[in-house]
C-alpha cells in the first residue's frame, strides 16, 4: 500500500542529517505545467492521515486520498525523487514549447 526504497531512505536521512526530524506528507499538487503529481512536503499529523513510519521516518497520506491512489511508491533516482501510484494523471499544458515555458489559458 506504501513503500519507500532504500535509496529513498537513504536521500531523506541525507537531508535530515543536520535539521530536526519532521513527518514527511505525500500529496497531490494539482498545479503547473507538468499537470498534477504526488509530491512531499514537511507537515504536521492530521486526524484523516495514514501514517506510516519507514526507516526511522513517519509518513503522512490522507486516508481518502491513499485509498484512491494506493499502492504509493517513493523511490529516488539519477533525476531525483519519483512518486509513483495507481492513477495517472493528466500531463497539464499541450501548448509547452521547448523551452519549458507554458502556455496561457
Amino acid at each position: 500500500m506504501f513503500e519507500v526504497t532504500e535509496s529513498a531512505t537513504r536521500q531523506i536521512t541525507e537531508y535530515f542529517q543536520d535539521k530536526t526530524v519532521a513527518p514527511i506528507r505525500i500529496f497531490l499538487n494539482e498545479g503547473g505545467c507538468g499537470g498534477p503529481g504526488l509530491v512531499m512536503a514537511l507537515d504536521e499529523k492530521k486526524a484523516t492521515d495514514d501514517e506510516f513510519v519507514i526507516g526511522g521516518f513517519t509518513y503522512l497520506v490522507d486516508r481518502d486520498f491513499l485509498e484512491t491512489v494506493k499502492p504509493i511508491r517513493v523511490d529516488f533516482t539519477e533525476s531525483g525523487y519519483r512518486l509513483d501510484c495507481a492513477v495517472q494523471f493528466s500531463s497539464g499544458c499541450s501548448g509547452c514549447g521547448s523551452t519549458g515555458s507554458c502556455c496561457s489559458h
